[in-house]
């Protein structure tokens, strides 16, 4: 297909112009739009609920276990006898 032809068929598509839309096209992209969003908002709210649910999960493990102390020794060596 020669670069000429391809051209005027591009050209005959486009002055073609569209076909008819449907009537309640906008209404059904704003619907859309709409449970998009709501989705959106949804899935962001269990996101901070979780992060918010993991840090006070940590702060508590924390003040109860104290991972920054040191253990204490189990073993000592035996002092008598020197």
């Amino acid at each position: 297909m020669s670069r000429d032809r391809r051209e005027e068929e591009v050209r005959r598509m486009l002055d073609a112009g569209l076909g008819p839309l449907p009537a309640d096209l906008a209404d059904r992209a704003v619907e859309r739009g709409g449970r998009r969003l709501r989705r959106q908002r949804q899935l962001r709210m269990v996101c901070w609920t979780l992060v918010l649910a993991a840090a006070v999960s940590f702060a508590v493990w924390a003040a109860l276990v104290e991972p920054w102390q040191v253990p204490p020794t189990e073993t000592t060596p035996d002092i008598y006898g020197w």
